[in-house]
């Protein structure tokens, strides 16, 4: 098998699984007890707190477990709305957000926030010139991706945090599929709000992060238990936030010279592809993006079509966002890109990984030369 869907999951990283089982098993205590076998889940689950908040620049006490980065965006958005509609209604994203963050947004436009849903230009950015004439009195929050999960373009969010610092307004980033790939640093970054999310990052699923400026106003939409200081109601998954914390200290161990080598192969993969195939369009190519992701657009070809032709030969990719495959429409980034429906529909996303190879990059060159011939063939005929 070769496996070119990271940013849709990734595989648990033998370390992480380590580090956990000791909290799956003997030490599974709850961490809210105060006898010994909850202590020492007490003691996991911080020490798992203070690496995760180490990994970007954080304190302990500004780190909120979560479910995952869905949860983590929810709690931002609906916890900002809360604690500051008395002070404005406005909230500002894009239109090229995860489904978590535009989905919320759209329902908290249904309970009297308005919402503006900014553009991007061809490459996928935001223009953060634009954040700063849309801001106006009432805006209270601003969220804009770190990194797409389908491109892997790179947003100027320092620049967008500047002009909201200008206005005295919140931003929050889902950063989940920036961390590991670039630095993330929320001090360097100025952000009062990242999402993040372990599976992404050779981590378990089930769990996640929102880093929490301190000073930050956030009413949980939660309720029931005072845990995670009251912010993040229900037990905590102790054996997932050790995975976490042990997967964002992997994530930065020579994090430089891994992304140099997802680099090579994406760079290697995209020349290829154009070589053998025409009318392949690298999407947000002209770009910074992050190194492990090429998206790429087939003229009269249909991505699903091309998907099922590398399954059959052991090769996993995706049309997208992994969020939404059950929908039939293009992706909703690539249209708010300007790419037309018909390209859209035709598009690739591979996305590398510690396991990725070169010789599986030629391989995937070669299949891919020899499916979207047979399938221009099929659709010429047709």
């Amino acid at each position: 098998m070769i496996y070119l869907d990271h940013n849709a999951t990734t595989p648990l990283h033998p370390r992480v699984l380590e580090k956990m089982v000791p909290y799956l098993t003997e030490q599974f205590g709850n961490p809210s007890s105060f006898y010994g076998l909850g202590r020492e889940a007490r003691n996991g689950l911080e020490q798992a707190r203070e690496k995760v908040a180490g990994g970007i620049g954080a304190r302990e006490d500004e780190i909120v477990f979560t479910s995952g980065g869905t949860e983590a965006d929810n709690l931002a958005l609906r916890g900002v709305a809360r604690a500051l509609r008395e002070k404005g209604n406005h909230i500002i994203t894009s239109v090229i957000e995860h489904h978590a963050v535009l989905k919320t947004c759209e329902d908290l436009a249904t309970d009297g926030f308005e919402v503006t849903f900014l553009p991007v230009d061809g490459q996928g950015l935001v223009d953060p010139e634009k954040v700063r004439r849309c801001m106006r009195p009432e805006t209270i929050l601003i969220s804009i991706m770190a990194a797409n999960n389908e491109t892997g373009a790179v947003q100027p969010l320092r620049e967008i945090v500047a002009a909201a610092s200008e206005r005295g307004v919140l931003v929050h980033t889902d950063a989940v599929q920036a961390i590991g790939k670039v630095e993330v640093d929320v001090d360097k970054l100025g952000v009062d709000l990242l999402s993040l999310s372990a599976h992404k990052l050779y981590g378990p699923k089930g769990v996640g992060a929102l880093y929490v400026r301190r000073g930050t106003p956030l009413l949980s939409p939660m309720s029931g238990g005072h845990h995670e200081r009251g912010v993040r109601a229900g037990t905590e998954n102790v054996a997932g936030a050790v995975g976490l914390g042990e997967a964002l200290v992997l994530a930065t161990e020579n994090r430089a010279e891994e992304m140099e080598r997802l680099a090579r192969l994406r760079d290697r993969l995209e020349r290829g592809l154009q070589e053998r195939i025409d009318d392949a369009r690298v999407n947000s190519g002209e770009v910074e993006r992050v190194a492990n992701t090429t998206n790429l657009s087939f003229r009269a070809v249909d991505g699903e079509a091309i998907l099922l032709h590398l399954d059959l030969r052991g090769i996993c990719a995706s049309t997208g966002s992994a969020c939404a495959t059950d929908s039939p429409e293009p992706s909703h980034v690539l249209q708010g890109m300007g790419l037309e429906p018909r390209l859209a529909q035709g598009t690739i996303r591979f996305s590398l990984g510690h396991d990725s190879t070169q010789e599986e990059v030629e391989r995937t060159i070669e299949a891919m030369a020899e499916i979207v011939k047979s399938l221009r063939a099929i659709s010429s005929v047709a």
